[in-house]
């Protein structure tokens, strides 16, 4: 367990982490076994669209709301920055709403990532781009405090300098937090750190807000995201989340061995052509 309390005014933030929507998923982000369960096909990405449509509240920015008042918040989130991302930035203000998309910013450019010119689309757009470590470590709570806030600090001037404004808000990459993961965040400079945590309630660490999420995989039914956009279902998703956590902190060789395993990467489409 982490050991924060939920603030004290009680706002309730249905935040989603998604990954890549493509129907190649050798097209777009990481290609490693880990990574495939989290990549929708577009039809089904569209349904979980519809499903979050249901909510009575409508997909904002962090940036543009006052986590401080007691209000209900839908937040749409995209980790990586794989290609897809521009189809996913199209589909979202299609409908009118605004996303987030958190960077690995060592991949940028690469084969299945976006380049320079993607990301200046997407925030011309209106979405926010954010950093998601410099190099994507696999479990980030488990490097030295001093190189987290080096993987915050590098991705974060790199998507300055690119972007020309400050980068604010960061997720974290691997879903492996830790009280030092945190403060390294506001370490940094960061103002809002998202994490892999099924929370309602934002907590706060220093001048950081810390945000938790759902992360949808392919076989995620949209009447499951309609009723978590809904804010039903959080104590159970937070639950089976705790058991897992507890999981990988009992037995702790075994979890890096799976992380080494699933962590492999796989060749990408254009290599195979």
């Amino acid at each position: 367990m982490i050991g924060l309390a939920p603030s004290a005014h009680r706002s309730e933030i249905a935040a989603f982490a998604y990954h890549d929507v493509t129907d190649e998923p050798g097209s777009s982000g990481l290609q490693r076994p880990g990574a495939v369960p989290y990549k929708l096909s577009r039809q089904a990405f569209a349904r979980h669209l519809d499903a979050v449509a249901s909510s009575a509240v409508a997909p904002e920015l962090v940036t543009q709301i006052d986590l401080a008042r007691p209000a209900r918040h839908v937040l749409l989130t995209f980790d990586d920055g794989g290609r897809s991302a521009l189809h996913v930035g199209d589909e979202l203000c299609r409908r009118g709403w605004r996303g987030h998309f958190f960077v690995v910013t060592s991949l940028i450019g690469t084969a299945t990532f976006l380049d320079a010119a993607g990301l200046r689309r997407l925030r011309s757009a209106g979405h926010v781009i954010g950093s998601h470590s410099h190099t994507h470590p696999d479990i980030f709570r488990e490097l030295p405090p001093e190189r987290m806030v080096e993987e915050w600090r590098t991705s974060c001037a790199i998507l300055s300098d690119m972007l020309g404004e400050p980068c604010e808000t960061a997720s974290v990459p691997g879903g492996d937090v830790s009280r030092t993961a945190l403060e390294s965040a506001g370490a940094a400079g960061l103002r809002y750190l998202f994490i892999s945590e099924p929370w309602l309630a934002p907590r706060t660490v220093g001048d950081c807000w810390v945000l938790g999420r759902f992360c949808p995989k392919r076989e995620t039914p949209p009447e499951r995201v309609r009723a978590l956009a809904q804010f039903r279902g959080w104590t159970s998703a937070l639950l089976v989340r705790e058991i897992k956590n507890l999981a990988r902190r009992s037995v702790p060789a075994l979890y890096r061995l799976y992380i080494r395993n699933s962590t492999k990467t796989r060749p990408t489409a254009d290599d195979e052509r």
